[in-house]
């Protein structure tokens, strides 16, 4: 960590040059001793992730960044702040400290945080940063995580583990056992150590495998950001009981929907309708979580199909997702879409059907945009459908 940095004129010159083209910067090269325009880039690339992702950070001039692949793998304030809701107590150890997003806001929860890093440079610049940020009860540790929890005397009241999930040759891996470190093979010592855990995996695990590798799971959160599955968190407990729950929560900037029921209250049986007078689609959390069977009966919905979790109302219902009013439903035929519809703009959706949206356009040579919303799906009868909508 180069504290030259933090020089005065050194900080001016990153924030007046925030958003300028990185490679015309880096050939300018560097203006100050003892500070490499690399150095500079890499800052200055960190203040423009952080803008949006982490603006307390970014608010704060005192701040260092780590390269950008550390960057684009810390949490973000709002997801960090999700978590940080959930567990609280005494003492938390996190045995993948990285940036120390999560740590800041874990350390509002808990009397004192143990930020584990193996990366020593990022280590110093999250030590740097808990300084500038206030959080003086969280302890750095550089070394590895599980080593460390090996040394400790006492229980903790909560292990956090974040899993890297790349390979030795920066290729992505989503399987628990893939990750680094493995914590499968580590749950023994893990639960030695606290009765509480907390993961955070990658978005795109699937649900059952990881119940199954785990096997302590009490609780499934699938978090996400303006309609994108950020996060998929998962809570162990020793004493686990036998019924697992999932909670689904979608943040936007208009709202919050949250949605919840038991793991296996997703593979129930679901009842099916026509389209009625109102169409909903389920938001990226739900479809992840796979509560189709749950959601119908607790919003008083239907599925169009098994397959094509589109839900419909004869009454407008509270929905976590996107709700609409059916203007029209359309048997599909391209030549009598042509005719009926007459449409320059509109959004289209495809849900169990067998074109892409592109090739929708191309043939009905309709732009994206507008008001009109066109769900190209197939209903109970097996039939392929178009249903006209607009935005309740």
């Amino acid at each position: 960590m180069n504290k030259a940095l933090l020089h005065p004129v050194v900080k001016k010159f990153i924030q007046e040059h925030l958003y300028e083209d990185l490679t015309k910067l880096i050939l300018k090269g560097s203006l100050f001793p003892g500070v490499s325009i690399q150095e500079i880039a890499t800052q200055v690339s960190g203040l423009k992730k952080a803008k949006n992702k982490l603006p307390t950070w970014f608010e704060n001039q005192d701040i260092l960044y780590p390269p950008n692949l550390n960057l684009e793998q810390t949490s973000s304030e709002i997801t960090a702040k999700y978590k940080s809701e959930l567990i609280s107590g005494n003492t938390l150890i996190d045995l993948t400290g990285g940036f120390g997003i999560d740590d800041y806001y874990f350390s509002k929860k808990f009397k004192k945080v143990i930020h584990c890093e193996l990366n020593r440079e990022l280590s110093q610049l999250a030590t740097h940063n808990f300084k500038f940020l206030g959080a003086a009860n969280i302890k750095t540790h550089i070394g590895d995580g599980l080593q460390a929890l090996k040394e400790l005397i006492e229980k903790v009241d909560w292990v956090y583990l974040d899993p890297a999930r790349r390979d030795d040759y920066g290729g992505k891996v989503f399987l628990l056992e893939q990750c680094t470190p493995n914590v499968p093979d580590n749950l023994k010592l893990l639960f030695q150590k606290s009765d509480n855990i907390l993961i955070k995996s990658s978005p795109l695990l699937d649900l059952s495998a990881g119940v199954t590798e785990l096997r302590k799971v009490v609780e499934i959160h699938i978090v996400s950001v303006n309609n994108e599955v950020k996060e998929l968190l998962w809570i162990l407990n020793r004493n686990m009981s036998k019924e697992i729950k999932i909670k689904t929560i979608n943040i936007s900037n208009k709202e919050t929907q949250v949605f919840e029921a038991l793991f296996d209250e997703g593979a129930g049986p679901s009842i099916y309708s026509l389209p009625l007078h109102f169409l909903y689609e389920p938001n990226p959390a739900i479809m992840k979580s796979k509560l189709f069977s749950a959601l119908s009966s607790e919003t008083n919905t239907y599925k169009l199909h098994a397959n094509s979790h589109l839900f419909t109302s004869e009454e407008l219902q509270p929905f976590p997702g996107r709700s609409f009013k059916i203007i029209e439903i359309i048997p599909y035929n391209m030549k009598a879409l042509k005719r009926s519809l007459k449409l320059k703009k509109a959004n289209i959706t495809n849900r169990n059907f067998p074109k892409s949206v592109n090739e929708i356009r191309k043939e009905l040579k309709i732009e994206d945009g507008g008001n009109d919303y066109l769900f190209f799906t197939t209903d109970l009868n097996n039939d392929k459908i178009v249903v006209v909508c607009r935005k309740v």
